[in-house]
């Protein structure tokens, strides 16, 4: 029988993975991204695992994530979690958007390995 985690894992598992990116607590952040990981932000921008993780790193990048209900649709080795988010900036601003997340089951551990960001005008359920 194939053991496919629920979904409340990987909700979880985005929970922990969002809260370290705003605590920039960098040894979760680190160990919850593969090396070969990439963010599309709203504006269409790419970041690679390592630019990402020294904008993290550098200062507070975000200064809150807060996340709407999770749809997860998962296999033994893949993960995808859809939801919309409210990312909050240093700067005072606000993004609305869907956020796409892909997880991949890789030597023994769940890591982030693609996360994509679409801004909206206006909240929808």
């Amino acid at each position: 029988m194939v053991n496919i985690p629920t979904p409340a894992f990987f909700v979880d598992l985005e929970h922990r993975r969002t809260q370290a990116l705003v605590a920039r607590d960098m040894a979760t952040v680190e160990r919850l991204h593969a090396l070969d990981y990439e963010l599309i932000t709203p504006g269409g921008v790419v970041f690679s695992r390592e630019r990402y993780l020294a904008a993290i790193a550098e200062g507070p990048f975000y200064t809150a994530w807060e996340m709407g209900e999770v749809r997860v649709q998962a296999t033994a080795e893949m993960a995808v979690l859809r939801y919309q988010a409210r990312l909050h900036f240093p700067s005072g601003k606000v993004v609305h958007c869907w956020h796409t997340d892909s997880y991949a089951l890789l030597s023994g551990q769940w890591q982030a390995v693609w996360s994509q960001a679409t801004s909206i005008s206006t909240p929808t359920s």
